[in-house]
């Protein structure tokens, strides 16, 4: 056997294995390490501004760690604390007085004047010279309220006021004056932007019963030529309407041709079949004549010779066909009339006065009743 003893590699004093060496001496030699001591740092003297007074004679020397304690700052007599004054020192507190648990004091909330809440220290003023104050924000507030409340009162001064309320609450009232407040309120389509051919229209013709065949004609050439349009573009191009349609005379239009209907188109700008829906119901116009001897007889018996009186409040309320004019559309349909739908016809009645639908609160109402009291019946 082979008894030559191997040294094992050393790393820093350390063995490190080989393949080929797996013995180690133990035990191992350690190496220390030397730490050179640093030299012991002496003491600063204190200096001239941390030295104790001469006076104090008795108090223990101040350590170098311990700082004394800083002047303090206190508040003059201005209430804002703007200014500041280092005549006397603050108390430094003792650990037992830091140790002690703080005390949050709790803000009072107010809602002053309405406009939210705000903190308010214990300190702070009397809430009533708060509310009081004539600067203060409830006084404006306060002011403000008054103000809205008196333009409110003379809103509704006469709103639903007798004669006898007024004088106990001190307005005048001229008893002979007549009431002209209800009577100048038109229906509630004519509006102060409406135009003043339209206004006329409605003050003048609009709800008026009319027993004239050619004024009958004429209504119902426009009422047709509305549809898609408004009663104020029609009223505009009425005289073109006269122009067109001979003045509205049934014999004449009714014999119309080819060339004049395309003459009538190309000179006024209005559409074919239109043009021959007027020409056509002229035709049918002349054979009622023959069988009831009237154009305006034939219309007035749907109603039985007397407007419909209506008594409505509102526009909204005012509907767009009734069973009459559903009634005299389905008639004329079968008669070979053109352009007279339900929708058509209604307007054609409230326009010819075969009803008053005038709003009950409009003059124009009350003035057409009398009218068609007062107009000739058919016979």
């Amino acid at each position: 056997m082979c008894t030559t003893k191997v040294k094992a590699p050393q790393i820093d004093g350390r063995a490190v294995l080989q393949p080929a060496c797996n013995r180690i001496p133990f035990p191992l030699p350690l190496k220390k390490k030397v730490v050179a001591a640093s030299p012991p740092t002496p003491l600063s003297p204190p200096s001239p501004s941390r030295t104790p007074p001469a006076s104090n004679k008795g108090s223990p020397p101040i350590s170098p760690k311990s700082r004394p304690a800083r002047p303090g700052i206190k508040r003059g007599n201005d209430p804002n604390g703007l200014n500041f004054s280092s005549e006397n020192p603050l108390t430094v507190r003792s650990p037992a007085a830091k140790a002690s648990p703080l005390v949050k004091k709790k803000s009072k909330k107010s809602n002053v004047g309405g406009l939210g809440f705000h903190e308010i220290s214990p300190n702070c003023y009397d809430s009533s010279l708060i509310l009081e104050a004539p600067g203060s924000i409830a006084a404006a507030r306060r002011q403000q309220v008054n103000l809205l409340q008196a333009q409110r009162k003379m809103k509704i001064a006469h709103y639903g006021r007798t004669t006898a309320k007024l004088r106990e609450k001190g307005v005048a009232v001229d008893s002979s004056a007549p009431n002209t407040a209800h009577e100048e309120k038109r229906c509630s389509f004519i509006t102060p932007n409406s135009d003043p051919l339209f206004v006329a229209y409605h003050d003048e013709e609009w709800g008026v019963p009319v027993h004239d065949d050619k004024m009958l004609f004429e209504l119902l050439i426009l009422t047709g030529a509305q549809v898609g349009s408004d009663w104020t573009s029609i009223l505009k191009k009425r005289n073109d309407f006269r122009a067109a349609f001979a003045d509205f005379d049934v014999e004449i239009v009714a014999k119309f041709n080819e060339k004049q209907i395309t003459s009538v188109v190309a000179e006024y700008g209005m559409d074919l079949s239109r043009v021959r829906g007027a020409v056509d119901n002229a035709n049918r116009i002349v054979q009622l004549k023959k069988e009831f001897g009237s154009f305006e007889a034939y219309l007035w018996g749907f109603v039985n010779n007397k407007p419909i009186g209506t008594q409505y409040k509102s526009c909204r309320k005012i509907p767009v066909k009734t069973s009459k004019s559903e009634t005299m559309s389905k008639d004329m349909v079968r008669r070979g009339f053109r352009l007279v739908g339900p929708t058509v016809m209604h307007s054609f009645m409230q326009a010819a006065g075969l009803t008053n639908d005038h709003l009950i609160s409009c003059p124009r109402h009350t003035q057409c009743a009398e009218q068609a009291s007062t107009a000739p019946s058919a016979v």
